[in-house]
């Protein structure tokens, strides 16, 4: 199947996007990020979960937390272009809220295509919010490397372990567990009031996000828990796995485009020896670049997530090129966009901090530009030999 115009990008999406920029514009501006995000500047504060459930609030009365929901399971069933435009303009706004971390969790979800998994999908259209719990301590989450085990007990399973960079778990009313087993990979649905679960904050540099690593102890899972049985948790991982590297790449276009803008701005408007900043080669060509890298990574964005709707055989090739792509674009784009806005732009009062920190944290989330090229070499040339 080939795959449609523009990516699939039509009227609906072009009328998302006009929306969603509107309504974080109102409710997420620059200040608004400010005020509830960096009122405490001191390194050593605890690690905390600060978001505007208001704000969560009227985005669920959108629906725009179920876009990635099947229509089956109460969502709206839209698709992946539709979602990574929504995710775009999130990160844009560098918005704190649980949206990416569910849409993630959807997509596993969807993956699975069992009764626990649909049952788990409904309680997200009915406005729960989820997290993956699905990398080990070591930082990967490769399907096979987890540091949770499931064991069978006579009343059903236990959950024992540990899952590491839990994403917005502060946030999050369920999490979807990757468990080990010697039946292999499974996928478990647990509320993160269970008995047993223990969410240990951590302290990270995006003050727009909360992680955390998660221990479980003993916890009970019943079949209503299970959202893939073991040994069949490795599929739904591997199909829902282009979905999860292009909603995080998206979320780094929309922070992309806000550094472009604000910077070119500023260059506008800050003079030296008489001159806008802008005017001179050394600033006005690497913001020309930001643009270009910009562009390409949303291309790429936009390829993988048309590739999720209709060349799915394609989706993960894809959404790596995406990753890497979008990896190496927040990286220049948020060095760019400090130093261009002088000695300014490094302090705590100036708003880029804010995206630079958001920036860093998904420059890394889920592998970052040169383990993806690496694994992309593995997909068209085949694994060096040891």
């Amino acid at each position: 199947m080939t795959q449609p115009e523009n990516f699939g990008y039509g009227v609906e999406e072009q009328l998302l996007q006009a929306e969603a920029r509107k309504f974080f514009k109102k409710h997420c501006n620059e200040l608004t990020l400010m005020d509830l995000l960096a009122r405490n500047p001191d390194p050593e504060r605890k690690p905390e979960c600060q978001w505007d459930r208001k704000t969560w609030q009227k985005m669920t009365e959108l629906g725009w937390n179920t876009m990635a929901v099947p229509e089956s399971a109460g969502g709206l069933g839209m698709r992946a272009v539709a979602v990574a435009t929504l995710v775009e303009e999130a990160g844009r706004a560098a918005l704190p809220s649980p949206l990416m971390a569910t849409v993630n969790a959807t997509y596993v979800l969807a993956a699975c295509g069992t009764e626990g998994a649909a049952a788990a999908l409904g309680e997200i259209a009915a406005d729960k919010t989820a997290s993956l719990a699905i990398t080990n301590a070591k930082g990967s989450w490769e399907i096979s490397a987890t540091d949770v085990a499931v064991s069978f007990t006579d009343g059903g399973m236990a959950l024992n372990g540990a899952s590491w960079f839990v994403q917005d778990a502060g946030k999050a009313d369920f999490l979807v567990v990757k468990a080990a087993s010697q039946a292999g990979i499974g996928l478990f649905v647990v509320p993160v009031d269970a008995p047993g679960v223990t969410i240990i904050p951590d302290a990270i540099v995006d003050l727009s996000r909360d992680q955390a690593h998660v221990t479980f102890e003993n916890v009970a899972v019943g079949p209503a828990n299970v959202a893939a049985e073991p040994g069949r948790g490795r599929a739904a991982l591997e199909k829902a796995r282009p979905a999860l590297l292009t909603m995080v790449s998206a979320d780094m276009c929309g922070a992309g485009e806000w550094q472009l803008q604000t910077t070119a701005a500023y260059a506008r408007e800050r003079k030296q020896f008489d001159r806008p900043i802008g005017f001179f080669q050394a600033v006005k060509h690497p913001i020309v670049n930001m643009m270009i890298m910009i562009d390409s990574a949303r291309s790429h964005v936009y390829n993988a997530a048309c590739a999720i709707d209709h060349e799915p055989e394609e989706a993960d090739r894809y959404a790596t090129m995406a990753k890497a792509a979008a990896s190496d674009m927040a990286a220049f784009c948020s060095s760019r966009s400090v130093q261009y806005h002088g000695g300014m732009g490094f302090t705590w009062e100036c708003f880029i901090h804010l995206y630079f920190k958001r920036q860093k944290h998904n420059q890394v989330l889920y592998g970052d530009a040169v383990y993806h090229r690496a694994r992309l070499a593995d997909m068209l040339i085949g694994p060096v030999a040891a």
